[in-house]
Formats: C-alpha cells, structure tokens, sequence
C-alpha cells in the first residue's frame, strides 16, 4: 500500500458513507482521524456490520479513530497582558515536535519541529509559514524559521514540491510560492553562505511549476501550471493534478456539483486550483465575479503566483552568482526578466490602474480588481507611475475602518468583502514603501493593528481573518467558522508591532 495514500483510497465506501452522510459538521474531521487500527480491519468490519440492525456509523467511527487535536481550542489568555505577549505566549501552544507516522493517518510526518495555524488547521501549510516566519523572527525565533524552512525543503525532496499543507490529500497541489521568500528571510538570520544548501531545492520548486512547458505548442494554450500567451511568453497559473471531490470538503463539492449543473469533472479541478490560489474562495475566481458555481480559476493567469515566481527566479539567479556560475546566473536572469515583462504587458490595466489576473482564455484581464495588485509593488516590479495609480486605488477603493479589504465584491465568500487578511496587509505596507507610500502604509498599518488589539482585549484571540468593514463584527463568509490561534495574524502583527 502506498504510504501516502490519503483516506478516501485507504477506507472507500466508509469514507465517502461518512462525508456525503455529514457524520460531522466539518467535513475535514473526517480526513484527520487517525485510525487505531490498520485501514484493512476497520474497513473489512464496517462492510460486514453495516448491513446489521442497529448499526451506527458515527459509534463505528468513534470506535476505530481518534479525533484531532484542535491546537490552541482550549487555551486560555489572560486579557489583561499586552497582545505581543500573547502572541509570544502561544508559539509553544502552535508548536508540533518532529512527526511519527502513525499507520493510516493523513498527517505526512516531518522531520524538524514547526508552527502550525492554530484550531482546525493542525498541519503545516505553505504560504501561511511565510507570514508566521515575520512574527518568529521578531520574537528572535531564527532557529524555529530554520527549522520550518528545512521541513519544507524536505518536502521538495520527497515530493517535488510544497504541498499545500502537510496530509495526504493535499498531495495533488501546491499553494502559493513563497519558499524563496523563506529562504531571504532566513538569509537574513544566518548570512548569504546558506543560500548555497538551499539552492538545490529551489531549483526543484521552479522544475515543478515550469513542467510542462515542451507540451505547449502553437495549438495548445495551457498545460498543468503553465499557460502560453500570444507573443509566445509564458505565465503560470493554479492547477490540481486531480479532478474529484476535496477529500476535505467532501459534501459540500458533491452539492455544489449537483446545484450548479455543470460538468463535475470540470468544477472539482476549478475549486481544488483556487484552493492552490490560497485565496479559497473568492469572486476573484468566478466567471460573473460573484456565482460561486462560474468558478474557472485555471483559466487565469494571476498576477500575484506570476510576481512569487519572478523572486524564485530571482532567488536562484542569487544562488548561482554566489556560487560564481556565471551562465546559471545570466539563465536565469532572463527567466526572471521575461516574466516580469509578460506580467506588465498582460496583467497591467492602464484604464483602471490595476494589477489584474490575465483571463488567457479569452485574451483579457478579468476586470476583477483584488488586493493581488500590490504583489509587483511588494516584489518592485511596477513603475513608478503604476505603482502611484495603485497607491491611489488601495486608498479610494479597499482602506476601510481596520484596514484593507481583499475584494470590493460582496459574494458571501470568505476572501471577499468585508474581509481583511494579514497576509495581504503585509504585502500591501510593504509594497507601498518600497515606491515611497509612506504614508499610506502607515495609515493602513495602524487601522489593521488596532483592530487585531481590539479583538484580542474584547476576546483573547487572535484569529484567521477580521471584517474591516465594520470593526464590531467578526469575520465571516467560507466553509467554516472563524478559526483562533492564529499562526498568520500573529506573524504579521507581531512584526508590525515590533518595527
């Protein structure tokens, strides 16, 4: 049996029974049990007493699994100390010690200890771990972001890249690039010597999201994460090499599926790639920018993947010139340099003033603005006017009472209005300071900080997201209630508040 075999292979018709009959409110329950006995016994008993008279399907689970460990669910803050303190007191609370793999579970054990986000969410996940990093480095925690960075580079070894999160069933995609980010990050910590251990399993991260480009021909417009452009430049996009039900979000895709009477096929690919995106979900994704069921995410090429993968290039170019390989360097130089020239030709809008996905399959931009349009300001890649139309436009359009909002569309999905997340928050400060928005990022720092204080003294928590519309609601919108812990918000926060 593969060891990675995530749960629907391991326990079929009990795994399907038990997410399409809703055995539990939260179908990501479920896929984290872990069995207490080997999946063959647990599934050969379930197919002989199901049949039997007074069977219960959620006694037999509860007998054969043990239930996840919901990180920081019961912890218990003291309101009364400053939030920095908080947050520092909840690093020990968010911290896994190096995995044991334990037969039949869909946690993937890795080798080195790591942070995870806190509440439902008790694996790593990738790009959250950037945001985290900000926080653990100003706490003065480099040895934790080495650890978490070699996790991840243990993860390109094993796999070939980053899953999504550490389980089995996130091992058909990615999630947004930031490993090269990681590693500047811990460059920072150590010096530039140790770009040299790392550029190995930077290079196998670029090999992943390139593969596929010798199958794109004159006829052919896209293949897996890869999309050619007209001039013949190529732009990534959000893929998912399956096309079946989220394993973690069984019911829901199967009634979305049937509700929205389109292929399923087609629908399950377009919600597992949005969900590579991070931003799941979003209008950002949806053909009339506000019906969940139009969702076409692999039709886009996004401007902020684009911006992620133009640093790996950069990153690695970095890693050949302290090596002193001259033709690697200049190699991937140009790499570098055509996409950021592809990214300004199709996901400029000069009308509007945005950084907008590129709609490849109808040959537009998709009209849709999104917080993504402040990735080339935070990778320095607009010009100077660009980035003063954006200024512009974060200012009119997304500053609101506790900071940026992710969308100005109201779709009822959680990466939308009235929706404010600290990654985007990061990424918008420090991109208007890199084109000399001083000002703006500071109004937007201390709106977002003050709201994350005055959620933390009203509730002791730090959670996911935070509605910036109106402070004195919470966040809302998704699959699934608003989480606590929470590794990316304090990341940010802390950071901000240590400047």
């Amino acid at each position: 049996m593969n060891p990675y075999a995530p749960p629907d292979i391991l326990f079929g018709p009990l795994f399907e029974a038990v997410q399409a009959g809703r055995i539990f409110p939260d179908s990501k329950t479920f896929a984290d049990f872990t069995p207490k006995l080997p999946a063959e016994l647990i599934l050969e008993r379930y197919l002989a007493g199901r049949s039997e008279a007074g069977f219960s399907l959620k006694a037999f689970v509860l007998e054969h699994f043990e239930l996840p460990h919901h990180f920081a669910g019961g912890f218990e803050a003291d309101k009364s100390r400053p939030v920095e303190e908080h947050i520092n007191a909840l690093w020990p609370v968010l911290s896994r010690q190096a995995d044991q793999k334990a037969a039949g579970s869909s946690l993937i054990p890795l080798p080195h200890p790591y942070i995870v986000p806190g509440g439902r969410f008790g694996e790593i996940y990738y790009w959250d771990s950037y945001f985290t990093m900000l926080g653990l480095q100003a706490a003065g925690r480099a040895d934790m972001i080495g650890q978490m960075v070699d996790n991840f580079s243990y993860l390109i070894d094993t796999f070939g890249f980053i899953p999504n999160g550490n389980r089995t069933y996130f091992l058909s995609r990615s999630q947004p690039p930031f490993f090269s980010l990681m590693v500047r990050l811990l460059l920072e910590e150590t010096g530039e010597a140790l770009i040299g251990k790392y550029l190995p399993f930077l290079e196998k991260e670029y090999a992943f999201w390139m593969d596929g480009a010798g199958g794109l021909g004159n006829e052919k417009k896209a293949e897996k994460r890869l999309a050619r452009l007209p001039d013949g430049s190529l732009l990534n996009r959000y893929w998912d090499s399956s096309d079946k039900p989220r394993q973690e979000s069984y019911a829901e895709d199967l009634e979305l599926a049937e509700a929205s009477g389109r292929d399923s096929r087609l629908l399950f690919r377009n919600l597992r790639a949005a969900c590579e995106s991070g931003w799941d979900f979003s209008a950002r994704w949806f053909r009339d920018g506000i019906t969940f069921s139009t969702i076409r995410t692999t039709e886009l090429a996004p401007v902020d993947l684009n911006a992620l993968l133009y640093h790996l290039e950069a990153m690695i170019a970095r890693g050949y010139a302290w090596k002193g390989e001259m033709e690697m360097l200049e190699f991937y130089q140009r790499k570098a340099e055509q996409r950021r020239d592809a990214l300004l030709y199709y996901c400029w809008e000069e009308e509007s003033g945005y950084f907008l996905d590129y709609d490849f399959v109808h040959g537009q931009p998709t009209g849709i603005p999104t917080l993504a349009t402040a990735f080339p300001l935070f990778f320095r890649l607009a010009t100077d006017e660009q980035a003063g139309r954006v200024a512009q436009n974060i200012r009119q359009y997304f500053l609101k009472a506790g900071g940026l909002v992710s969308t100005l569309i109201h779709s009822g999905q959680q990466w939308d209005a009235p929706n404010g997340w600290a990654p985007l928050q990061w990424v918008a400060i420090q991109g208007l300071r890199n084109y000399g928005h001083f000002e703006l990022a500071e109004e937007i720092k201390k709106r977002w900080v003050a709201l994350n204080v005055r959620v933390y003294e009203n509730t002791g928590k730090m959670v996911e997201k935070y509605n910036v519309e109106d402070m004195s609601l919470t966040a809302g919108g998704g699959e699934y209630p608003v989480q606590d812990g929470f590794g990316w918000s304090n990341g940010v926060l802390l950071r901000l508040l240590k400047e």
